[in-house]
């Protein structure tokens, strides 16, 4: 009774968001043609492509939502058979993404609002384990307490999936670390992995990301990796190792809102929301506590995002309508 009282109260202000909305509808949808959103292998990425398309659908736009890997996608923004991401996450971009933007096929919308941070992360009764932590150098000389019975005496370290770049392996090659480079799966396998080793208190070396909501749930300590500079993927002599490239710590991503260059053309207010489109951290720790940790829909968790949040994105819908 309780479920069908909380789905009923969302539909009736889902309803009156939609109502918000529809009186300033002249003139849109521009075409009848579907809005093509990016939907990558994280939950804040699909949190924040359905709330924003959420908020198109509302606005009478045909939007399909398609699957795409964050390295991938590229080529497919650049040309139009993508319209939008609205989380795009430009540390881990491949050689299509700077080479569209500075030609113009790809568009950048502005900054979603998220403040992130990306590297490696393990659990604190790994200190004991690894003295010298969080100093990357202290894992030269303990790595065999990252190791499994595949890796030993070498250590492990879990990366991204491996349509999510080699930034890791890349990083542990330059600089000659005793550690096995260990692709991770989807991002509910890599959670799976760390909830496991806490409860055994297991060793474990994760690349992770914030926001993200394991860190309202678990402790991690990051690991201090060398300062990333301009270069480090280009020139030996920038960075620890003199002799090798991408021997620096990780750029930290700014989250751009990106676009095929012709959607503001073909669908301009569509392309003004994206201008105005903002999230931040709370939200999305919120949100994704509720999907990852509690099972929810995402899609059902973004609408209701959209139903209680109406003082946030109706100066968006109002500014695109203009």
């Amino acid at each position: 009774m309780l479920r069908t009282t909380k789905l009923l109260f969302s539909a009736v202000m889902a309803a009156a968001a939609i109502a918000v909305i529809s009186p300033a509808q002249a003139g849109v949808p521009e075409s009848k043609d579907p809005i093509k959103l990016a939907v990558n292998e994280w939950t804040g990425q699909h949190l924040s492509t359905y709330i924003y398309g959420a908020l198109l659908e509302d606005m009478g736009y045909n939007v399909e939502y398609v699957t795409a890997g964050a390295v991938p996608q590229y080529a497919a923004l650049a040309t139009g058979n993508l319209t939008a991401n609205p989380e795009n996450w430009d540390n881990n971009v491949g050689e299509i993404y700077p080479k569209a933007v500075a030609s113009g096929d790809i568009v950048l919308a502005g900054k979603l609002g998220l403040q992130t941070r990306e590297g490696w992360i393990y659990p604190p009764y790994m200190e004991a384990k690894c003295p010298g932590l969080p100093d990357w150098k202290a894992l030269m000389k303990c790595a065999d307490a990252f190791g499994n019975a595949e890796t030993f005496p070498d250590g492990r370290v879990i990366a991204y999936p491996a349509d999510w770049g080699t930034r890791t392996t890349d990083f542990v090659k330059a600089n000659d670390m005793p550690f096995v480079s260990v692709p991770g799966g989807s991002e509910g396998a890599m959670i799976a992995e760390l909830k496991s080793a806490l409860a055994s208190k297991e060793p474990i070396l994760m690349m992770f990301w914030a926001p993200h909501w394991i860190f309202a749930e678990m402790e991690f300590n990051w690991v201090d990796l060398p300062a990333w500079e301009d270069g480090c993927d280009e020139d030996a002599k920038v960075g620890p190792n003199p002799n090798a490239v991408h021997d620096c710590g990780f750029a930290q991503a700014n989250v751009n809102k990106a676009a095929w260059k012709g959607m503001a053309g073909k669908w301009p207010a569509a392309y003004k929301l994206l201008e105005g489109y903002t999230l931040t951290n709370p939200d999305q720790n919120t949100m994704m506590l509720e999907v990852d940790n509690k099972g929810r829909d995402v899609k059902d968790v973004a609408k209701e995002w959209v139903a209680a949040n109406k003082a946030k994105w109706q100066p968006w819908v109002d500014a695109a309508m203009k």
